[in-house]
């Protein structure tokens, strides 16, 4: 009897990870804003980087069809140091270790970000994928988020009745944490694209949980063949 055929599930090239919150403070939520302060001012000025090196990267793409390494990996870190200062604050909640000030990989902090070097990149797709392709998507983005990185919306709304529920039973709720982690993994494969990272454009499937899902497409293709 031949399988049903379902479009298979393919990991994406940015990739975003957390640990499950065991157990956070009761507390710590309500003074975070203040603790993030100096992780602000950095990002602040990282981001005005970020769009600088945005604009040579994308000459790069149109005469070369690759992104620089070096600036390829800048532009990852700071999209990385985002997630972590995001995930400590108020777009998760999910740990109350203080976010390491680093555009690297830090393996035991409890959030992850990475992104998979693109050998080539489309020269014709840099003109409009970041203005034009990802409209749908930044639509989408707008409700996860209000426009205020991740601090709003639908995403800070949920936040909000984590937040609560820490504080009266010192938990964090498991279906909470896996939707937000869903929407925060939507925005993050959004920005990726945006800032001409990849050319794979970003599904609109909410991944949820602290991991990325297992790419199932091999699976997909030998299930295929023995029909």
């Amino acid at each position: 009897m031949p399988y049903p055929s379902y479009p298979p599930r393919q990991a994406y090239p940015a990739r975003l990870e957390a640990d499950f919150p065991a157990r956070v403070s009761r507390w710590l939520w309500l003074v975070k804003w203040l603790l993030i302060v100096p992780h602000a001012i950095v990002l602040s000025l990282l981001w005005v980087a970020f769009l600088a090196v945005s604009v040579v990267g994308w000459f790069a793409i149109l005469f070369t069809a690759r992104y620089p390494r070096a600036l390829f990996d800048f532009q990852v870190g700071v999209l990385r140091w985002t997630w972590r200062v995001s995930f400590y604050s108020y777009s998760a909640l999910g740990t109350d270790r203080y976010p390491p000030f680093r555009l690297a990989d830090v393996p035991d902090y409890p959030a992850h970000f990475d992104v998979a070097y693109p050998e080539h990149l489309s020269r014709g797709l840099a003109l409009v994928k970041w203005w034009l392709l990802a409209l749908p998507h930044y639509a989408l983005v707008a409700v996860f988020t209000s426009g205020y990185g991740n601090w709003g919306g639908l995403i800070g709304l949920l936040v909000l009745f984590a937040a609560v529920a820490v504080l009266f039973t010192g938990r964090y709720p498991g279906g909470i944490f896996a939707l937000v982690m869903g929407l925060n993994r939507w925005v993050m494969r959004v920005a990726a694209y945006a800032a001409l990272l990849t050319d794979v454009y970003p599904p609109f499937r909410l991944d949820l949980g602290a991991g990325e899902p297992a790419d199932d497409s091999r699976g997909a293709e030998r299930k295929s063949r023995n029909d």
